[in-house]
């Protein structure tokens, strides 16, 4: 009896299913609040110094992580292809999370020292020249454009309030740091320490 009135009642219906839904959620969810393997640090995991920030502030300018994701998923063709799985832990600095599961290109999340930094600039340079086949676009302005740190403190800091660990030196060196350093550089750099942090645990 009561199922046909659930049933017939199409308002009731859609209220209880959103309820059984936000249940499941809350089940799911919470509880990674506490879980240490969600929310602290890898051991052994830095913040990114002022170059490599800027790398990545450029790398999501760009549309980057469009088509490149950051998320090794635990199935055994991709831990194959890129190498062991990706971790909360290896992320919590990032802001903001650069996870996801749609490619167009390879997942970039262990790119970091497995080609030089000159391959890297000749593959942003022009794509075709080191991968013929890729339909990547070519960014030779980068090799023009140059870094200007006057918000890099100020982007430090913001981080700080959120729970990245820079330091009053890091934040007052960071200006320095990062002037007149052309982006392809400061993207290099953030490219090459990507996954780094994972190569002595595989």
């Amino acid at each position: 009896m009561n199922h046909d009135i659930i049933e017939k009642n199409i308002g009731l219906m859609i209220v209880l299913i959103i309820v059984a839904i936000s249940w499941g959620g809350l089940v799911e969810i919470v509880p990674l609040f506490w879980d240490k393997n969600t929310n602290e640090p890898m051991e052994g995991l830095k913040p990114l110094n002022a170059v490599q920030l800027e790398g990545r502030d450029i790398y999501i300018r760009e549309g980057c992580h469009v088509c490149h994701t950051q998320m090794i998923r635990p199935f055994r063709a991709e831990t194959e292809r890129y190498g062991t799985y990706s971790r909360a832990g290896e992320f919590v600095y990032e802001h903001p999370f650069l996870w996801g599961s749609k490619r167009t290109g390879p997942d970039l999340a262990r790119v970091g020292e497995r080609y030089s930094d000159e391959w890297h600039r000749a593959h942003l340079y022009n794509p075709r020249d080191v991968v013929p086949e890729s339909i990547m676009p070519a960014y030779p302005w980068l090799f023009k454009d140059t870094v200007d740190g006057r918000v890099t403190p100020k982007k430090m800091t913001a981080l700080r309030t959120v729970g990245v660990p820079y330091t009053d030196a890091d934040i007052e060196g960071a200006k320095a740091a990062v002037d007149g350093v052309r982006e392809i550089e400061a993207l290099v750099a953030y490219l090459q320490q990507l996954g780094t942090i994972m190569k002595d645990k595989q």
